[in-house]
């Protein structure tokens, strides 16, 4: 069986972002199994921006530590606009960019996707040899990426992100898991986000039904035990690379990683 990528999203929103702190965190992250990190476009006080300065300076400086796949972020709740927040698609060293496949409710705040905006989104990331994780929150949202299929040159296989635990969308249960991967492509490949994350029982589920890639990270959770949060990402990476093994397969390397992708960015 294929292996799988591990991806690290080592930023809770809102947090302040020291880079060298982080490309430490990240690199750790590596040599304990991660292939790839998720980054948003921040400022040092941890709020979203156009400006992708701040960005680049934290890419390099993991750049400088170790080799891993890199993935900007085109989302996250905020007042840009859909050609502010595909800035980050500049940045010659991304190798893949999330790509949002629908407007859903995070919580109070609505997250806003619509076709007009799916369809800017996926032609620039082509345009600047990306590769798009499609970030999917619910089962909706898989025809909204076929509709657009005829329009855009997508490569396959295409990267699902299947999003659960956010207040609006899938929930992290067994049932909702089965129900939207069964909507995944027949050609397509899949992995998951568990935001909220409390146990690792989900996660297991999902690498147990086949999952290319799984994210972990602050981003989403600092659970560790039941008992103890995180203070670092390569904790987490540790765990879930201890579970994966656990289950009969392996974390990918970096290189690996770029052969699933389909990337050669470096």
């Amino acid at each position: 069986m294929e292996k799988i990528v591990v991806s690290v999203a080592p930023v809770r929103a809102g947090d302040p972002v020291d880079a060298g702190k982080l490309a430490e965190d990240v690199a750790r992250s590596a040599k304990a199994g991660a292939s790839m990190v998720h980054l948003h476009c921040r400022k040092p006080d941890g709020s979203l921006t156009p400006d992708i300065s701040y960005m680049v300076e934290c890419f390099e400086k993991i750049d400088e530590k170790c080799d891993i796949v890199f993935q900007a972020s085109t989302g996250g709740v905020s007042e840009m606009n859909i050609e502010e927040r595909c800035r980050p698609l500049a940045y010659r060293k991304v190798g893949t960019a999330s790509l949002n496949a629908g407007s859903t409710n995070l919580g109070e705040a609505v997250y806003h996707n619509s076709a007009a905006e799916i369809r800017y989104c996926s032609e620039e990331i082509y345009k600047a040899g990306v590769i798009p994780d499609i970030e999917v929150f619910d089962i909706g949202m898989f025809y909204n990426i076929e509709r657009l299929r005829g329009e855009i040159p997508f490569r396959t296989p295409l990267f699902y992100n299947l999003v659960f635990g956010q207040q609006g969308g899938m929930q992290a249960n067994i049932e909702d898991l089965i129900a939207f991967r069964s909507r995944v492509p027949a050609d397509a490949k899949w992995g998951v986000t568990h935001y909220g994350r409390q146990d690792w029982t989900f996660l297991a589920a999902a690498i147990a039904m086949g999952a290319s890639t799984v994210r972990i990270g602050f981003e989403d959770s600092h659970y560790l035990t039941e008992t103890e949060d995180a203070e670092y990402n390569w904790q987490l990476v540790e765990r879930l690379v201890e579970l994966i093994r656990a289950m009969g397969r392996e974390p990918a390397t970096t290189e690996e990683a770029r052969k699933i992708l389909g990337t050669t960015v470096r």
